[in-house]
């Protein structure tokens, strides 16, 4: 008894499309111009019938697979249009620092005022190095959220990057980046100023920072979120308005 689980008729209906596969491939034109050809099978169903045949010849037969192959012949995929292609999608960025100094020139207000309110000399006078890492903090802030900081175990909200910014971009993005935290109620964001050989931006960041009261600390970020080439700002938390 066979350990097959095709049935008998099954069995001799594959036997019958080898016998025409077998029949096909040996006939020849000299057999003469009247002779009937083979009626051709198709190329899916050669594939299915010589796969089956070779699985039953090796008495290594998946009947499911086999099964499952027969059932579903003819049967195009579908496509699931609940299934949302990301094939051209565009990814929201935040706002960088040409869109920030012209929003806050546009706008003028408080963002304004903050820049107006810095002086880029006192910054310049005290220069700092490339790799060097930026600290400052409030007497009034405590040194274990101080710590916090400087370990980037607090999160921050929004980041602007001022790379290749002039003094006055550079300036008008920041303030603006303080400005929007401040109406947003979010005490910590980021600024990504680089290096350079000079490293006139972030000298001029850190010398800004610390003429704003706004400014609780700041420090040089962890190296996932940009090293000593850029720093987390804590700011001071907005007031509820009527207080």
């Amino acid at each position: 008894m066979s350990n097959s689980l095709f049935s008998k008729e099954m069995q001799d209906q594959l036997k019958e499309l080898k016998g025409q596969l077998n029949k096909g491939r040996d006939t020849s034109a000299a057999d003469g111009d009247n002779q009937k050809p083979t009626e051709p099978v198709s190329l899916l169903t050669q594939k299915q019938v010589k796969r089956t045949v070779k699985q039953l010849d090796s008495e290594h037969v998946d009947d499911d697979k086999v099964l499952f192959m027969q059932a579903m012949h003819g049967v195009n995929q579908l496509e699931d249009k609940n299934v949302r292609s990301v094939t051209g999608a565009t990814k929201t960025s935040k706002p960088d620092a040409a869109t920030l100094s012209k929003r806050a020139a546009a706008q003028g207000s408080e963002a304004a005022e903050l820049g107006a309110a810095l002086s880029d000399m006192q910054a310049l006078l005290n220069p700092v190095a490339a790799e060097s890492i930026l600290s400052y903090k409030q007497p009034s802030l405590q040194n274990k959220v101080f710590t916090q900081l400087k370990q980037g175990k607090l999160r921050w909200y929004d980041a602007v990057d001022i790379h290749g910014c002039t003094i006055e971009e550079a300036r008008a993005a920041m303030t603006q980046l303080l400005s929007q935290a401040k109406q947003n109620n979010e005490t910590l964001v980021k600024i990504v100023h680089g290096k350079g050989s000079e490293a006139i931006l972030k000298t001029c960041v850190n010398g800004w920072l610390r003429q704003l009261p706004e400014v609780l600390a700041f420090c040089s970020a962890p190296p996932k979120d940009g090293g000593n080439g850029a720093v987390l700002v804590l700011l001071k938390k907005s007031k509820p308005e009527g207080e």
